[in-house]
C-alpha cells in the first residue's frame, strides 16, 4: 500500500483528524500501538515530552523524543500505569479474537490516565473476503477478524469511562449470509487482495484470484442479485468509532 497516497485520501485525513481531537492537550509520556511508519506517533510528540513506538516489529522512525520499541499488545512489557496515555487505533480489528480481552486489559493496565481507541463500526466482515490461492481457505477483508460497536467497547473496558465518543465516515456495505456463501463458492473474486495483510491461516500474501470458471461465473452473479436486492434495506451506519477512555 503507498502509505502517502493513503494518508492524503479525504477519509484517512477525515479519521485522523478527529483522532487528534481526542488527544488531551499535553501530557509526559504516549504509547502509540501499532506505530508502523510513525505517523500518529510524529502527532503524538508535538504534545507529549515522550512517545514510545510499539509494533510487532521494531518501528524505524528518526524523532529525538520518539523511542522505537518491538512489542505484542497482549502482553507489553510495561510497568502498570506507564503511559499518561495508550494510543491505539487501526489494531484491535486485527488481534486474534481469543486474545482480545488480554490486549484491551493490558492497555488499560499500561495507561496512567487516558486510553485513545478507534476501530471500523459495525463492519461486515463478509464483505470483501478473499480466498487464499496457497491454502484455499478464507480471510476477512484487510485481515480484520473482529467487529465493534458501543457495546463490545464497554464490555472490553469495564474499568474505563467514556469521556467523549465520536463517528467518522458512512457506509451502507453489508451483504447476507446467501450472498456472501455464494461469493465463497466462486472463490471471492472481488476481495481486497491488493492488502498488505496475509491470509490469515496460512500467512501467505494475498495474490490475484485465478480467473472464474462458467459455473463460478453463474455463482458471483446470483451473489450481485441478493445484494441488489437486499441494498434497499440496509441503513447507513459510521465508518469508524472512535473513543476517549478515563482510568
Amino acid at each position: 500500500m503507498d502509505l502517502t497516497e493513503y494518508r492524503n485520501s479525504a477519509s484517512e485525513k477525515a479519521r485522523i483528524s478527529d483522532l487528534m481531537r481526542l488527544v488531551p492537550a499535553q501530557g509526559n509520556s504516549a504509547l502509540d500501538i501499532g506505530a508502523r511508519d510513525g505517523f500518529i506517533s510524529r502527532l503524538l510528540a508535538d504534545r507529549y515530552s515522550t512517545v514510545t513506538a510499539l509494533d510487532l516489529e521494531k518501528p524505524s522512525i528518526e524523532h529525538e523524543r520518539i523511542q522505537c520499541v518491538k512489542g505484542d499488545i497482549t502482553a507489553l512489557d510495561f510497568p502498570d500505569d506507564s503511559f499518561d496515555l495508550v494510543f491505539c487505533a487501526e489494531v484491535l480489528e486485527h488481534i486474534p479474537t481469543h486474545l482480545l480481552e488480554a490486549a484491551c486489559s493490558e492497555l488499560a493496565r499500561v495507561a496512567k490516565e487516558y486510553v485513545i481507541i478507534g476501530v471500523p463500526y459495525r463492519q461486515d466482515i463478509r464483505v470483501g473476503r478473499t480466498t487464499c490461492n496457497r491454502c484455499g481457505k478464507i480471510s476477512p477483508p484487510w485481515g480484520h477478524v473482529n467487529t465493534f460497536d458501543e457495546n463490545r467497547l464497554s464490555r472490553l473496558f469495564p474499568g474505563l469511562a467514556v469521556v467523549k465518543q465520536t463517528f467518522i465516515g458512512e457506509t451502507s456495505e453489508g451483504t447476507n449470509p446467501l450472498s456472501s456463501a455464494l461469493m465463497d463458492l466462486a472463490g471471492n473474486p472481488y476481495g481486497t487482495y491488493y492488502q498488505e495483510e496475509p491470509c490469515i491461516h496460512c500467512g501467505a500474501n494475498l495474490t490475484d484470484p485465478p480467473a472464474r470458471s462458467l459455473w463460478q461465473k453463474v455463482l458471483t452473479r446470483a451473489a450481485f442479485i441478493g445484494l441488489r436486492v437486499q441494498k434497499p434495506f440496509l441503513a447507513p451506519h459510521p465508518n469508524w468509532i472512535h473513543q476517549l477512555l478515563r482510568k
